[in-house]
């Protein structure tokens, strides 16, 4: 090999040296502050790609098991509000059925017709104000009328469950769970007779109401007189005990029951769909676990093997630069020729 002054290349090759083992040491460094082996794209570019995409999907995934818990939320809170109703239904029951017995007085009849119409009174404020961040759970029309600020469409709730959105993300909430729960909305539609072949409409208008408007006072105060074995009289607007047997408060318990049965067949499917929405709870958790796992793989650091590289480039550094600086003093050996 030509000895030269100019042009070093022992040097050239110890810089090269130098600057790859201060970079492999540079990159380990980081890779162990970090504690990821893909810090930047240049690292692995198909790797920051797909680590960027299943980032985002982790992030969905825990929004979507949020809205399945908000879901069971809303469907918990109104399941206890149907309770709520049920029993106000099953203490009015008791009292018709009291009532029924036929060993009451018109006074003792007017007691039972008081706490029957605060029952009533009270079904229909727990269903006008049962919401769920600001939705109403029990005041939808079926006949598509007064919607506008009950906060659920024709469809029901749509909660988002998954990552897409197409149907297999989403968990629909049917409208019939949140059908209204007034007495308008229990009673007014219902079909059928009493065991005499009374519809539940006769019932009430002879007792002086109308079944078309159960949200006005009078109206439930004939409701309740139905319960009690009362009849209206129009001449002094009081209520009276029946003479004549044609109805009374035996007729009542069918409907009653009916109502009833009502509010725990929406009971029922509610937890039926509380049973889904926990399975997609779970469902989102194992995805989420399995692409965390997934993601560590892709991105995670090896701590051992890069404290191994840190020591191997630190090493690598320090010869390159002790060698590097005898490479430097090689033409000065020209000097010894003159």
């Amino acid at each position: 090999m030509p000895l030269t002054i100019n042009t070093n290349i022992s040097s050239l090759i110890a810089q090269r040296s130098l600057s790859n083992a201060t970079n492999s040491m540079n990159q380990a460094l980081e890779r162990l502050t970090t504690g990821y082996k893909i810090n930047n794209a240049k690292d692995n570019a198909a790797g920051y790609s797909i680590a960027e995409m299943w980032e985002t999907q982790l992030g969905s995934l825990d929004v979507a098991a949020d809205n399945a818990a908000t879901g069971i939320d809303l469907l918990t809170t109104a399941e206890e509000t149907y309770s709520l109703l049920t029993d106000h239904l099953q203490r009015v029951r008791d009292l018709t059925e009291q009532a029924a017995n036929g060993t009451y007085g018109s006074a003792s009849l007017k007691a039972i017709q008081a706490e029957i119409s605060a029952r009533l009174n009270e079904i229909n404020r727990i269903s006008v104000n049962g919401e769920f961040n600001g939705i109403k759970l029990m005041a939808y029309n079926m006949d598509g009328t007064g919607n506008e600020d009950v906060g659920i469409t024709d469809a029901g709730i749509n909660l988002q469950v998954g990552l897409y959105a197409d149907s297999n993300s989403v968990i629909t909430l049917d409208v019939g769970l949140f059908a209204n729960a007034s007495l308008s909305g229990l009673f007014s539609e219902m079909e059928g007779t009493s065991s005499t072949g009374l519809a539940l409409s006769d019932l009430i208008t002879n007792a002086g109401g109308d079944i078309n408007a159960l949200g006005d006072e009078a109206n439930i105060e004939a409701f309740a007189a139905a319960c009690s074995g009362l009849v209206y009289n129009p001449d002094d607007g009081s209520y009276v005990m029946q003479t004549n047997g044609d109805s009374g408060p035996k007729e009542m318990l069918g409907f009653i029951d009916a109502a009833i049965d009502d509010i725990s067949s929406r009971v029922t499917a509610i937890g039926a769909v509380q049973n889904r929405l926990e399975s997609a709870i779970s469902a989102l958790d194992v995805q989420s676990e399995n692409l965390t796992s997934s993601l560590s793989t892709l991105r995670d650091a090896d701590v051992a093997e890069e404290s191994s590289n840190y020591i191997q480039s630190q090493i690598l550094q320090q010869a390159s630069a002790t060698l590097l600086s005898t490479a430097n003093q090689l033409p000065s050996i020209a000097l010894n020729l003159v």
